[in-house]
């Protein structure tokens, strides 16, 4: 039943991850940014054709000045050249230029450009010339009028026709660069003519002037039509029109991507339905789970809750040494040997439950009820006790069951015995750490002839019943280690404190195995090496250089006090303690050295 429950949410908890995947796709592929993109498009290509808008005013302007400052002319084409490779690079980062349409516009508009831009130089060339031309008209026909006035002699009425002639022929060519019709160039022709005749009335000093004259009116009347004819060609040029498909060609595009939006939109509508569903119907069946939990937890409180009572009495001892301790701290000042003692009796109170949980239950359940029920049988027959043992059924079974009773009897005294010795041993134990905590205000310590294994033993029985509650396997690396002198108390405090942060560390880890290691040797027959290792959580590196120091814990119901203490033991033992691990997630390993030949003088 549990299986397919479990079966049934893991598959719920992929759904929901294939929902909530699919949603993320959803919403990348719809949050692409594609109108703003086009928009920028559309921008660019608007202030293209502002540009060439600004281009062919500039060349209009060429058209009628009478400068020859032609910077406006290629200002313009400069700038729509940036302009479109910001706008090529912006296309090709959206694959579009891939497309036939899109490079057939491209080319389109570049190959119109191209073409502007030759003409534009065309008409640079042709309208300078022109220009030329018709700034110097006033300036030749003043010096001829200027030399005219200074004859003195001759004809004044033909010299009056000469400078009239020579007066219309300057008209005429203004005329024409305004405007520029067949009528326009036959009189212009007519009074080339008439300039030239008059030039044969006229002294050879006018007959440079004359010709000077006369050529830049042939330029004008050369260079207009075709400067006209290239200002058609240019108007004629498609580039805004080129420029107003590709305008069209991003309408076109924008709208089938707007379209693909909404699809897209309204298959993220659907999905998040679906997942809304699938949450809200995960959220009752938790709050269903949290409920058959709560539920659970009672059903525990109150069996802890009567566990407590029942080992309160055999326990009043040991809460009276913490008070005593609590008080003698409080009165010496010695806030933190206080929090220290409290931390490591805790440690072995466990042990001490455990023992107290096992004899009671023992007790309980102990053969010596079935010495009262031999005793009913024999009580029944005190007149035929002899016959009721030999001819009986039950009679004769009779002895044998009580041999068999007082086996049991005797095995279950040996085991009863066995637990009151390690809860006794486990109270000295308590006793110890009282009096090697006082030992750091200043008291020496005991040294004594110990065995390092046993020791660990020791420090394994104490944590026993939170490690097979937290199913945490135990390897043993000991090597031959010889007997030592030690300070049996402060070893056995380093040691059970070692192995409970191991085995909390490891508290968190799922279906995973839980695995520690110890290890016992001799480095450089000098000093005596414990480590103990784990595979939990780790120690991250901001708080390798912290991990001894007081008050320093990651536990939420750790006070930090633990490690610092057993720190401080090592050292006063003259050796250390370090700690070392990978990173989080991959376990921790604490070592503690003891030089062997300090500790041989100690005692």
């Amino acid at each position: 039943m549990r299986l397919s429950h479990r079966r049934n949410l893991a598959l719920l908890g992929i759904v929901a991850l294939m929902l909530a995947s699919t949603l993320l796709f959803l919403y990348l592929k719809s949050n692409s940014n594609q109108a703003m993109i086009y928009a920028e498009s559309r921008d660019l290509v608007g202030r293209i054709k502002q540009l060439n808008a600004q281009w062919e005013t500039e060349i209009l302007k060429a058209r009628i000045a009478t400068n020859h400052n032609y910077d406006p002319l290629v200002t313009p084409l400069t700038e729509m050249t940036q302009l479109w490779q910001q706008f090529q690079a912006m296309e090709s980062g959206h694959g579009r230029n891939d497309s036939l349409t899109w490079r057939d516009s491209h080319d389109a508009f570049l190959s119109a450009l191209q073409e502007k831009a030759r003409l534009v130089e065309q008409f640079k060339s042709h309208n300078a010339v022109l220009r030329n031309s018709l700034a110097f008209l006033s300036v030749a026909e003043d010096d001829i009028q200027e030399q005219l006035a200074q004859l003195m002699d001759g004809d004044k009425l033909q010299l009056q026709n000469i400078a009239t002639d020579t007066y219309d022929l300057l008209l005429s060519s203004l005329e024409f660069a305004q405007v520029t019709s067949d009528d326009k160039a036959a009189d212009i022709l007519l009074g080339l003519n008439k300039l030239q005749v008059n030039k044969q009335r006229l002294p050879e000093q006018f007959h440079g002037p004359i010709d000077i004259l006369s050529k830049h009116v042939s330029l004008i009347l050369q260079e207009q039509p075709v400067v006209n004819r290239l200002l058609e060609n240019i108007e004629a040029v498609p580039v805004a029109k080129r420029l107003d498909d590709i305008t069209s060609l991003l309408n076109t595009d924008q709208q089938r991507s707007d379209a693909v939006d909404q699809r897209y939109h309204f298959y993220m509508l659907v999905f998040s339905v679906l997942l809304v569903l699938l949450l809200v119907y995960l959220a009752i069946h938790l709050m269903r789970s949290f409920t058959i939990i709560n539920r659970v937890n009672k059903a525990l409180q109150s069996a802890n809750d009567d566990l407590e009572r029942r080992v309160e009495e055999r326990t009043r001892e040991l809460r009276d040494t913490q008070s005593e301790l609590l008080d003698t701290a409080r009165q010496a000042g010695m806030a933190e040997i206080a929090t220290n003692v409290l931390h490591n009796v805790g440690n072995v109170l466990n042990s001490v439950n455990i023992s107290a949980d096992l004899v009671t239950r023992k007790l309980r359940g102990s053969k010596a009820l079935g010495l009262g029920k031999a005793m009913q049988l024999i009580n029944e027959h005190p007149g035929d006790l002899g016959t009721f043992l030999t001819q009986d059924e039950k009679g004769k079974l009779l002895p044998g069951y009580l041999n068999q009773l007082v086996e049991a009897i005797a095995l279950e005294q040996q085991g009863m015995t066995e637990e009151l010795a390690q809860l006794s041993k486990s109270v000295d134990h308590i006793k110890d750490i009282v009096a090697t905590q006082q030992s750091y205000a200043g008291a020496n310590s005991l040294m004594e002839p110990l065995h390092i294994s046993e020791l660990l033993e020791d420090a394994l029985r104490m944590n026993s019943g939170a490690l097979t509650r937290h199913h945490v396997t135990v390897i043993k690396d000991y090597s031959e280690v010889p007997q030592i002198m030690g300070d049996k108390h402060r070893l056995l405090l380093i040691l059970i404190n070692l192995i409970s942060n191991a085995k909390y560390a490891m508290s968190d880890l799922g279906n995973r195995p839980r695995q520690m290691t110890l290890g016992v040797k001799i480095v450089d027959d000098t000093t005596l090496q414990v480590s103990v290792k784990d595979d939990g959580e780790g120690i991250a590196e901001e708080n390798m250089t912290r991990i001894f120091a007081h008050g320093f814990t990651t536990r939420k119901e750790g006070h930090g006090f633990g490690l610092h203490s057993c720190a401080l033991a090592a050292i006063e033992m003259n050796g250390h303690l370090t700690a070392h691990s990978d990173g989080p997630g991959k376990g921790a390993l604490f070592t503690l050295q003891i030089p062997l030949k300090a500790v041989t003088e100690d005692a």
